[in-house]
């Protein structure tokens, strides 16, 4: 009997979670990579079944992510818990800064992943994906700021451009690894500070 199996009769395994079955497959990726990697072959490693790993990730592209929703309802918290009068261009850079941020001890795993995202054809596809989503949540906390529709074309601007940001600050990243990812977030959005300060609700 698998050892899922046995755990369905005594409740889901605490262990087993979206961020723990990515940790699991990320080495698989680098070692053997991404196209060549089988979803059994994760499974197996996790030590759970095809058909649990498909509760988890509607994907095998999914599985990289980790627990994205998740991350992604962090962030819209953190925004929603900022008081009412902070600048929109100190709220957006201190979320983003707070998204990314990760123990030190991480960043060879975050290194590994974010290499997967960047390189991988399949991924770099899919990535629009849950892009759309982070800039979903950027977006909406704008629009609250300013006054204006979720999907207005002001809104939407402000969350690609804290978009590129990230990816060019990533890309920094990984290209050289004495770099903090923190510092070259932070300056990638001071850079926006200034033209988002001219940002102001309509009267």
């Amino acid at each position: 009997m698998r050892v899922d199996d046995l755990a369905a009769r005594a409740g889901r395994r605490p262990s087993t979670t979206r961020a723990s079955i990515s940790r699991i497959a990320l080495p698989l990726f680098a070692r053997n990579g991404f196209d060549e990697t089988s979803v059994d072959e994760i499974a197996e490693a996790a030590h759970i079944s095809r058909r649990t790993l498909f509760r988890y990730f509607a994907s095998k592209n999914d599985i990289p992510w980790g627990d994205f929703d998740a991350e992604l309802a962090r962030m819209r918290a953190f925004l929603v818990a900022l008081p009412p009068g902070t600048p929109l261009a100190e709220e957006l850079g201190g979320a983003l800064v707070d998204f990314n941020t990760f123990p030190a001890a991480e960043a060879p795993w975050h290194r590994q992943r974010m290499r997967l995202v960047f390189g991988v054809p399949a991924l770099q596809a899919h990535s629009a994906l849950m892009y759309a989503g982070w800039r979903q949540v950027v977006a909406e906390h704008a629009a609250r700021r300013l006054g204006v529709a979720d999907d207005d074309h002001l809104a939407r601007s402000v969350a690609w451009m804290f978009l590129g940001v990230a990816i060019a600050a990533y890309e920094q990243w990984l290209d050289d690894e004495t770099l903090e990812l923190v510092d070259l977030l932070r300056e990638g959005a001071s850079v926006l500070a200034a033209g988002l300060r001219t940002l102001t609700p309509p009267s």
